[in-house]
């Protein structure tokens, strides 16, 4: 078996890599949550649970972002979930904390693109 080491597909795997491990961070810290941390949820609305359900949802993005097979999926998940994240910082009007959650939103756009580049590849026969 050969692995491409193309720029393109070296990319590709530290930007899926560095998602993965942005989401295991987060989802602990939502599970596992400092007492600034859940009052921060609090004063955006969020009742005292809301940090489980995200924490949760984080993880799950994390584990379908590690497979090339789920990534998609992965990709979907924590899309919406930084989503949502970007939503509340603006209606909190949170500008420069926002800045994070877009951040993610397009290395997730990136990883996505790389995706596709990476099965239309093998699809063709080339190298990616």
């Amino acid at each position: 078996m050969h692995i491409s080491l193309t720029p393109r597909a070296l990319a590709h795997s530290i930007i899926a890599g560095l998602l993965v491990a942005f989401f295991i961070a987060g989802g602990i810290s939502n599970l596992f949550p400092t007492a600034d941390f859940r009052a921060e949820y609090a004063r955006w609305g969020y009742p005292d649970w809301f940090h489980y359900m995200t924490g949760s949802l984080e993880l799950a993005a994390a584990a379908l972002l590690a497979r090339a097979g789920t990534r998609h999926r992965g990709a979907l998940l924590g899309g919406g979930v930084m989503t949502a994240a970007l939503a509340t910082l603006l209606l909190a009007g949170e500008w420069l904390h926002a800045a994070l959650p877009l951040a993610v939103l397009m290395a997730i756009a990136a990883c996505l693109y790389l995706d596709e580049k990476a099965r239309e590849a093998v699809w063709e026969g080339k190298i990616f």
